[in-house]
């Protein structure tokens, strides 16, 4: 294929329909992979008198560029589309310019790229593009701008972190509900007690998480979700963090009231904890969110950690550790890590474009019915268990 001249006249003259009826059959051959008509066709239509045909023509000409594996002149060409001013291609020139500097390792200059591209993209994308400046960001060591880009791709609901709330709130709850098993504490209230689960009281399933019995037990599981909630919480947004967070929680505790021993009550957020540790393993295989460098070495590392903990608990921590609460929060972080797609920042997918530059429609699993689905299968579940695991004779001899 012949290099293009930015600069050239086209041949003849078009009329605005004929122009624009290239640029609809350079986009068809493109997808078709006839990269050297595509060319012929979008190099036609360079240089025509209305700025948004030519810069369309420039676009083009970059795609065929690029799928032709010469990206100097796939850059080259998507500069010059934006160059040509505020035209309906110039969004997708720069988000394609931003991506190839990081492809490129050139990160500084992709956050300017990106900037351009936010200022142009339409509502629907600008959630995306906060998410990828933030990742840059973070990659670059501006910490600020990045909590800044993150709250904005989450839709700007929150300034904070709720995996800190969450910390924060479970810390001020050890503090106004220390271990007292007394039926009219606060502590003895709240805790797992599976018979009165049995009862009727239910939100027992979701306190324990709140309880902890000594301040190391506190430490250890406040300094595992410090680690783990705010990589979860930066894939899947806050709103369905939360969601995530007391799934698995119900989850661990329905696993603790069928299989554990009823005559054992339970507390911690180790359980809740678990799933969050398997959703990030499961979500961070299958999905391949992109993420910061020290997201990804926590990410890389969390199999180990599980396998590790897991050991601890059904070797040294045998009877004193309510290893079905882990593995039952393990299982359902699991599960909402492969059906839920990340939503919070771009995956390995997101970043393949369409021949016209912009995003290939996103995994139909990353809808809000699927997710819905998702969680209400979980809810079913854990609704059985609590179901089968009050059947009164389990507990015929407490009275």
């Amino acid at each position: 294929m012949d290099d293009p001249s930015h600069a050239r006249a086209p041949q003849g003259t078009l009329s605005q329909a004929e122009a624009v009826d290239h640029l609809a059959r350079g986009d068809a051959l493109l997808a078709s992979g006839d990269l050297q008509d595509a060319l012929g066709l979008y190099q036609r239509v360079i240089g025509y008198a209305d700025p948004a045909i030519t810069a369309a023509g420039l676009l083009g000409t970059g795609n065929v560029w690029f799928r032709a594996s010469r990206e100097d002149q796939a850059m080259a060409s998507w500069r010059a589309a934006a160059a040509v001013g505020e035209t309906p291609s110039a969004y997708s020139a720069w988000r394609s310019i931003a991506a190839q500097l990081v492809r490129d390792g050139q990160l500084p200059e992709a956050i300017k790229a990106y900037r351009e591209a936010d200022r142009r993209a339409p509502s629907g994308d600008r959630a995306e593009i906060a998410s990828r400046l933030g990742w840059l960001a973070k990659e670059t060591g501006n910490s600020g701008a990045a909590s800044r880009y993150f709250a904005r791709s989450r839709g700007g609901g929150v300034a904070f972190s709720i995996t800190y709330a969450i910390i924060a709130i479970t810390v001020v709850a050890y503090i106004v509900a220390p271990p007292d098993n007394s039926p009219d504490s606060i502590f003895g209230r709240l805790l797992l007690d599976k018979s009165l689960v049995a009862q009727g009281e239910y939100w027992r399933l979701f306190t324990v998480a709140l309880l902890h019995e000594s301040p190391i037990h506190l430490a250890f599981n406040m300094y595992a979700l410090y680690l783990v909630g705010p990589v979860v919480e930066r894939i899947y947004g806050w709103k369905l963090y939360i969601v995530l967070y007391l799934a698995c929680d119900l989850a661990a505790s329905v696993a603790s009231f069928v299989f554990g021993d009823p005559l054992v009550a339970s507390v911690g957020a180790s359980g809740a904890i678990f799933g969050l540790f398997g959703c990030l393993f499961i979500a961070g295989r299958l999905h391949n969110p992109i993420l910061d460098r020290q997201s990804r070495g926590l990410a890389a590392q969390i199999g180990t950690l599980i396998v590790l903990n897991l050991a601890i608990g059904f070797t040294f921590g045998a009877g004193t550790i309510d290893n079905f609460a882990h593995v039952g929060g393990l299982l359902a972080g699991g599960w909402l890590g492969f059906v839920v797609v990340p939503r919070g920042v771009p995956t390995l997918a997101s970043g393949w474009v369409r021949t016209s530059g912009l995003p290939l429609p996103s995994d139909p699993r990353a809808g809000t019915s699927l997710r819905v689905l998702a969680v209400v299968a979980l809810l079913v579940l854990c609704v059985v268990g609590v179901i089968v695991g009050s059947d009164p004779s389990r507990f015929a001899g407490l009275g």
